[in-house]
């Protein structure tokens, strides 16, 4: 099982339910979809033609032993076409018609369902940023990451978190995974028409305070971040997540700037520049350290 950049390996889980092939097949992406689909519409007419064909004369019209044309027969049964040139005319062959053409009537019922179901599920088109950053902002080092939506319209009731983990040391263990939930300047917003950057102070009570880029490897630290909100032409909630490894945080740099006024009083979001940096202007020695971005903002405010 894969999530992001993550891999599980479930054993020991036990059986699984009849009902999880509706979800499994959901799941499927399209080209996947319409080839399990063809898969299935083609073994089923090819197993009621080696029936038609092992009943010798049970259908009027079809060659003896031609699979080929049980097949085509097949086909049109299972359609409920019927052209007419071949017909059942034993009991067996009545039976097998009957049945295919019931099975043919589900058939029909469940992938009709399952499209349905498919076109019908809405999707969240959120972006990421590719890297996160850490960098000082209002005079005190913060992790930034930017998000961003690229439907035509927007998306309401918009929910962000971001979750940082990583291996600690405990009384029992050397390693042990533990997980914070980061205090975000703002975590909820009514509308959420564009892009903006979500941000964490990196302070005293911080997870991440004192952290450099050598112990978050040596920690496997890792970020999610998550987008949940209301999708309004569809009006359904819809989720969307990325995670991050240590080796995506860059300290010491921040997003460019990607609105720009015009003249009439409208924004221009330029969605090319959303995952690029730049460098911030801080010393050298400093920016593989959040310690160091501490110093730094306090010196900038001293100076200020």
């Amino acid at each position: 099982m894969r999530v992001g950049q993550f891999e599980f390996l479930k054993v020991n889980v036990g059986r699984g339910e009849w009902r999880d092939i509706y979800h499994w097949v959901l799941s499927l992406s399209w080209p996947a979809f319409a080839a399990f689909i063809a898969g299935v519409y083609i073994s089923i007419n090819l197993i009621f033609a080696a029936l038609y064909t092992v009943g010798g004369d049970c259908i009027a019209g079809l060659p003896r032993g031609s699979l080929l044309a049980a097949f085509f027969f097949s086909v049109e049964t299972l359609a409920t076409v019927g052209y007419g040139h071949s017909y059942p005319v034993t009991l067996y062959g009545h039976t097998l018609t009957t049945i295919e053409i019931m099975i043919g009537m589900f058939w029909l019922a469940v992938i009709t369902g399952l499209i349905f179901v498919r076109f019908s599920r809405p999707t969240a088109r959120i972006d990421f940023s590719h890297t996160v950053v850490i960098a000082p902002f209002d005079g005190k080092p913060t992790l930034m990451l930017r998000v961003a939506n690229l439907r035509h319209h927007s998306m309401v009731e918009a929910e962000f978190r971001i979750m940082f983990m990583r291996d600690e040391a405990i009384v029992e263990d050397d390693r042990f995974r533990k997980f914070y939930l980061l205090k975000l300047h703002f975590d909820r917003l009514i509308v959420f028409p564009t892009a903006l950057t979500l941000r964490h102070t990196i302070d005293e009570t911080s997870p991440l305070f004192g952290e450099t880029i050598e112990s978050l490897r040596e920690g496997d630290a890792h970020i999610v971040a998550s987008v949940v909100c209301i999708e309004t032409v569809i009006p359904a909630s819809v989720q969307s997540q990325k995670d991050y490894t240590w080796r995506d945080i860059r300290f010491g740099e921040r997003f460019v700037e990607i609105y720009e006024q015009t003249g009439d009083g409208k924004l221009t979001v330029d969605y090319g520049r959303l995952h690029e940096t730049e460098p911030v202007n801080t010393p050298n020695e400093h920016r593989t350290s959040i310690a160091g971005a501490v110093e730094t903002a306090a010196a900038s405010s001293r100076v200020s």
